[in-house]
């Protein structure tokens, strides 16, 4: 009967649409574990190092763990003077303690981040104190040093025992938290931060230029000539990602140096005295040169990879309705390689803020980048929490340069291939 047909034609249908929900959430699942191997390894090797980065430069609780009760006390105190007596008698028990285990020296290094000459305080600070008999612990402290008379040191000391801090970003902009919770400008001869990062942006900026320069019209020639000749050229251009990165850094150093091949070239050809050698090393001049060099090929290809879907068709279209060269190339040519240039350029720019080895090898100081002082903190110094924070401020900084990118050209037009 027709209604019969009807109800079994709806319930077919459903039927139908419940098979076809099952197998669309069947081949979700599919496609979620083939690519889950993937996010594991970029969320163990990518966000959770940057998580921890980011933690790192607000986060320490390893002084509150050697001197647990001096923590708990000044937790108490308002951070005006000097704390009360408690707090004394706290850190008394604490630094003896510590000394007895063997970590007063851990104490003191991460004191020594806030406040410099710490460490020494400290450890004849626990010293001194195991042997005295006992007594009110401030007079002993104040005969041991009058800096325990130091609001600021106690700050300092209240700052560090707590488990967040802030310091870490004052200290990467060159700003100080003086007594507990004062904002106030470095000296002087100790801002460094600020200009390095000021140097960084320089670097990184004119490096690009200076690539972009280069690499434009090597990338039209490739994207011109035939194409045996442009493989032959395309082997030369990747030439340098075959060799070591040290061995060409060492090979700038050999040819820029004062007694180098490029100065032993211009005393030959007259150009300069043997007196007047040109410093070309250990300098912002060598750090240029030489990251040019490491970074041209990231320039390069995709800008040959844009030219090449450009089809000479619109040149010669250009050139045949009264166009000359230079017209045709500013108003045909140039605006449709610039998703080529977008990419080189902030691919470079994003590979030369961050470079270390070239900068450390070839720069000396006026040459040295932030990444090197990053490095300084993480292997040398020790303070991890400034060199994360640092880092997180670099971070940022590119991440603000990628949002300025997207809002002016738009990541759409960026094009790699």
């Amino acid at each position: 009967m027709p209604g019969s047909r009807s109800a079994g034609s709806i319930v077919d249908a459903h039927l139908l649409k419940a098979q076809l929900a099952r197998a669309s959430r069947r081949r979700r699942l599919r496609a979620l574990l083939l690519v889950l191997p993937l996010v594991l390894f970029v969320a163990v090797t990518f966000l959770m190092p940057i998580a921890a980065m980011l933690a790192r430069s607000v986060y320490d609780p390893e002084l509150g763990r050697i001197l647990p009760r001096a923590a708990a006390a000044l937790r108490q105190w308002d951070g005006t003077g000097l704390p009360p007596e408690p707090a004394w008698q706290a850190l008394s028990d604490d630094l003896r303690e510590a000394r007895s285990a063997g970590t007063i020296g851990k104490a003191g290094t991460i004191l020594n981040y806030e406040i410099a000459g710490t460490r020494s305080l400290l450890t004849k600070t626990a010293q001194q104190l195991e042997r005295q008999p006992g007594g009110d612990p401030k007079p002993m402290f104040l005969a041991i040093d009058t800096r325990w008379g130091d609001s600021d040191l106690w700050g300092a000391l209240k700052r560090a025992t707590g488990r967040w801090t802030i310091a870490r970003y004052a200290n990467a902009l060159d700003w100080r938290i003086t007594g507990y919770a004062t904002l106030a400008p470095q000296p002087p001869e100790q801002r460094i931060y600020v200009m390095l990062f000021l140097r960084t942006a320089k670097v990184g900026l004119l490096v690009t230029l200076f690539c972009l320069l280069l690499g434009y019209p090597v990338a039209h020639l490739l994207a011109t000539l035939p194409l045996r000749v442009s493989n032959l050229l395309m082997i030369l251009v990747l030439l340098p990602f075959w060799t070591s990165l040290l061995v060409r850094t060492t090979a700038w150093i050999a040819l820029l140096q004062k007694q180098g091949v490029l100065n032993d070239a211009l005393v030959a050809l007259g150009l300069i005295t043997e007196e007047g050698r040109v410093p070309l090393i250990y300098n912002q001049t060598g750090t240029l040169i030489a990251m040019t060099h490491v970074l041209l090929p990231f320039m390069i290809l995709p800008l040959y990879s844009v030219m090449k879907s450009v089809s000479p068709v619109y040149m010669r279209a250009a050139a045949s309705l009264g166009a000359g060269p230079v017209t045709a190339f500013r108003r045909v040519y140039l605006p449709q390689t610039l998703p080529g240039v977008g990419a080189g350029s902030i691919l470079v720019f994003i590979l030369a803020i961050g470079y270390y080895i070239t900068p450390a090898l070839v720069g000396g100081d006026s040459g040295a980048l932030i990444s090197n002082l990053i490095a300084y903190h993480m292997q040398k110094s020790l303070n991890w929490g400034l060199a994360a924070a640092l880092a997180t401020l670099l971070l940022a900084g590119v991440m603000v340069l990628y949002w300025l990118y997207d809002r002016v050209v738009g990541l759409d037009n960026m094009r790699l291939g």
